[in-house]
């Protein structure tokens, strides 16, 4: 059975840099997308087929990362629009609808966002297995009340920083380790 990792690329770094860190990201502090990638086969046994859904309506698409992203075996999907669209919620809403029109196939998405319930719920009811890679705290609480969704934290579980970023959020006491914080 397929696994596919779709990145909402726009609402990682908009939800990093603006709601976590309250700034750009230094390098130190961007996800590592290899450590991302590597996460399905580590939890769920088998590899996924990495989709890195990137916004492009400016013309412009930032080369270095797109040729890391496809360094790493990820497929870059740069998308465009000359509307108010959200491009890349549209794209991966597009794509949730195609994993579940073909039958099979199990998803990974990396996102916070709510717009992707029904396509989520779709997939659900169908027994597919659906994980969320996220920061808990800032999850759609949509997102977060479906029955059967794994949500794993983009921190502690998939281990996707060098840096300790600094977050407040609700630590169950068997994962604490208070030499994080010394």
């Amino acid at each position: 059975m397929s696994t596919y990792l779709l990145i909402d690329g726009e609402n990682i770094d908009a939800t990093l840099g603006m709601s976590v860190l309250g700034r750009r990201p230094n390098p130190d502090e961007r996800p590592r997308w290899d450590r991302v990638l590597s996460f399905p086969e580590t939890e769920w046994g088998r590899p996924a087929r990495g989709l890195f859904f990137l916004n492009a309506s400016s013309g412009q698409m930032p080369m270095s990362f797109v040729q890391a992203l496809l360094a790493m075996d990820f497929r870059p999907i740069p998308l465009a629009s000359d509307g108010d669209e959200k491009v890349v919620d549209v794209g991966i809403q597009r794509t949730l609808e195609a994993i579940s029109a073909q039958g099979e196939g199990d998803v990974i998405l990396a996102s916070h966002d709510g717009d992707f319930v029904p396509q989520v719920e779709s997939l659900l009811r169908q027994g597919r297995r659906v994980g969320v890679l996220c920061f808990r705290e800032f999850l759609s609480a949509q997102l977060a009340e479906l029955e059967g969704i794994e949500v794993y934290d983009l921190e502690s579980d998939v281990e996707a920083f060098n840096a300790v970023l600094p977050r407040v959020r609700i630590i169950p006491l068997a994962s604490f380790d208070p030499k994080r914080y010394l």
